[in-house]
């Protein structure tokens, strides 16, 4: 008889899964399913903190690079973030729940004819053109309104990122999409709760729960057909329960212990790094309770204001705060214990991480 699946089980699962051997950009990204993205840079941005570990040779702003040549779009699914088109087209065309009035979509259909003629445009030409003035952002300050027009034309769908300069968003006209039957709507919410599970599996109950909740940011318009999705894709998954939570992942893989042993590495994750996203599951997995504090008062902060959970053989045991200061990284560790392991193998892991961290930072060491 099988031994019963045990959580360090399913740890050590979600870490092999998850951090997967080096590959090419394109073929993580598919692996992956999606990137979320953030815009804050400490000491890169959390796209590429992500894929640093799982493309070969990968190097700070690769993706913003290489962006138009690859098959992928900057958009919402659960997050803001990166996804191959494939899955950007079963959410569209999207339906938000802010209604534009008729002067509204009238502003839009100008920038967009305007969008037409020029090929790609970057906010400030729209800003020129149009002086459209300024508006209250969501979180109180201010900013142009060209800016949030374009904004919410490309989450509609009339617009997609063409390519980034310096940062900024460089708009291009996005090609129109089919409104889908009713049985088309539930082939297309499968199929992205399956792409879910698949990226954040192993997942307690409540975090997919969560995660489909998220999908109001992808699909708005089909928001009363989560709760029969999600039922859906709890009978299509794997389950186990494990000390009293339900767990699910993909059918057909096997988290069983035999295939998954910890590797004598220190990774330094981002925030948003699949294998520490979910913050309930990171509270099961290690016992402690991480938190993103770049947004928090310093005086109130305790790990950072950009914490990078490291992870030791298949444990977070800390974080670390990485900088680059006159040319040189700079790393500074916490430990949940209050002291660093004693092994000589952690040194040289964490000094192995360091070394790579600069490599792709392209500093010295």
């Amino acid at each position: 008889m099988p031994r019963a699946l045990q959580l360090d089980d399913l740890r050590r699962y979600a870490i092999a899964r998850s951090l997967f051997a080096p590959t090419t950009l394109p073929r993580a990204i598919e692996r992956l399913g999606f990137v979320q993205a953030d815009p804050l840079r400490a000491p890169a941005r959390a796209q590429d903190l992500t894929l640093r570990h799982r493309v070969g040779g990968y190097t700070a702003g690769e993706l913003e690079r290489r962006y138009p040549r690859l098959a992928i779009e900057e958009d919402f699914f659960v997050n803001y973030g990166f996804l191959p088109r494939r899955h950007l087209a079963l959410m569209h065309p999207r339906t938000p729940r802010i209604v534009w009035d008729a002067a509204r979509w009238k502003q839009a259909h100008e920038i967009l004819a305007f969008v037409q003629e020029r090929g790609a445009v970057h906010p400030r030409e729209v800003d020129a053109q149009f002086a459209h003035g300024k508006t209250r952002n969501w979180f109180g300050g201010s900013s142009n309104a060209s800016t949030q027009l374009l904004d919410g034309m490309h989450y509609r769908g009339l617009l997609r990122v063409a390519r980034r300069d310096a940062g900024v968003r460089v708009y291009t006209a996005a090609h129109g999409h089919e409104t889908p039957g009713d049985a088309d709507v539930h082939a297309r919410m499968d199929a992205l709760l399956d792409l879910v599970i698949a990226k954040y599996a192993p997942l307690p109950a409540a975090s997919l729960a969560q995660l489909a909740s998220l999908l109001a940011g992808g699909v708005p318009q089909w928001r009363g057909e989560r709760p029969a999705a999600l039922a859906r894709a709890k009978l299509r998954a794997a389950r186990d329960r494990v000390d009293g939570v339900d767990w699910y992942w993909p059918a057909g893989e096997n988290p069983a212990p035999s295939r998954h042993g910890p590797l004598e590495r220190v990774y330094l994750l981002a925030p948003f790094d699949p294998v520490a996203w979910d913050r309930r599951r990171f509270e099961h997995f290690w016992g402690w309770a991480y938190r993103f504090e770049a947004y928090t008062p310093a005086p109130k902060r305790r790990y950072g204001h950009y914490a990078l959970p490291l992870l030791w053989r298949d444990q977070v045991i800390g974080w670390a705060n990485a900088a680059v200061q006159a040319g040189r990284l700079q790393l500074e560790c916490g430990y949940i214990s209050g002291r660093a392991p004693r092994e000589a193998a952690f040194r040289r892991a964490l000094d192995e991480e360091r070394s790579r961290m600069a490599g792709f930072l392209a500093v010295a060491d």
